[in-house]
């Protein structure tokens, strides 16, 4: 097929590098704008625009794609592709890019839809305490992920297994799933699907504070929480006033009385602290306001911790 990529992360790579694995003609690469990146602000590329310039596509980084220059400049460029190919692409896409090639935009989404709509969805099926989750090749349409289902294929969720660890196997699940959805509709044996309403459920964008721990929940739900957000927004307490960041923890059960938040027991290597539902969350690794990770081994030797402090 004739096709039009856009994508922006590394989730988008492997569906684009298996496209032109298969000998499809990628007319041109859509991609969101160079940033600076890290603590030195260092201008960089998304890994996209890296993979596409491998191999000699044409790429585009529009500013905005909702403007009437922006119709001018690329429907034309649209309406001679087969297809659309988006995957993570990181922004809406007006009516008129849906519409223009000949068989519409087909999004690589990372869940089984039509749970999970939206812009993070393996974060908050790890959060949710899924043991299941997957890809779906989706018919794009003006709503929030509601399109048409083409195909879908599912995985398990490991027990341990963060979002950071589960979203390079979705990519490629994504993108081999793409390859066999692209081949069945070449032969007229893929039959659209229409998404059930009733089991709609939102996976929203993570944003900085999704990440304070409430700790009235169980610990078996802040553990899924930092699983679901490693590496992005993490999960953070407050010690003395000051940031904590929790990086490696357990649940266990608790019979104590204490209040959640507090500390319950101090051991050389890990703390405890007491939860919500009868349980506590053993902390293993941390990182203190302006300073690296740690183990909390280390950690203990200087912060002087003493059970009943309160945390949060």
């Amino acid at each position: 097929m004739n096709l039009i990529f856009m994508g922006t992360p590394a989730f988008a790579v492997p569906s684009l590098r298996k496209l032109i694995a298969a000998g499809h003609r990628i007319q041109a690469v859509f991609t969101q704008p160079d940033k600076p990146v890290g603590r030195k602000q260092v201008i960089t590329p998304p890994p996209v625009k890296v993979c596409a310039l491998e191999h000699g596509l044409t790429v585009y980084q529009p500013l905005k794609i909702k403007t009437a220059e922006a119709r001018a400049e690329f429907e034309p460029l649209f309406q001679q592709v087969d297809a659309g190919i988006i995957a993570a692409y990181g922004r809406i896409l007006p009516d008129w890019m849906l519409g223009a090639p000949r068989l519409g935009c087909i999004n690589v989404h990372s869940s089984i839809l039509p749970k999970y709509r939206g812009a993070a969805p393996i974060n908050w099926a790890i959060v949710q305490g899924e043991t299941e989750t997957g890809v779906t090749i989706m018919q794009m349409d003006v709503g929030m992920d509601t399109g048409d289902i083409l195909r879908q294929d599912t995985t398990a969720i490991g027990a341990t297994e963060t979002a950071e660890q589960l979203t390079p196997r979705l990519a490629e699940l994504g993108a081999s799933l793409l390859i066999e959805t692209l081949a069945g509709i070449e032969r007229s044996k893929i039959t659209p699907q229409k998404q059930n309403e009733a089991e709609a459920t939102y996976a929203p964008m993570l944003k900085r504070e999704d990440g304070l721990v409430d700790w009235t929940l169980s610990a078996t739900q802040l553990y899924n929480r930092l699983r679901g957000f490693t590496p992005f927004p993490g999960c953070y307490t407050l010690l003395h006033e000051q940031r904590l960041e929790i990086v490696a923890a357990t649940a266990e059960a608790h019979t104590g009385d204490a209040a959640p938040g507090t500390i319950v027991e101090i051991a050389k290597d890990s703390f405890a602290v007491a939860c919500g539902h009868g349980s506590q969350l053993r902390l293993t690794q941390v990182q203190p306001a302006g300073k690296k990770v740690m183990a909390v081994h280390d950690f203990l030797n200087g912060a002087k911790l003493q059970v009943g402090t309160k945390l949060g």
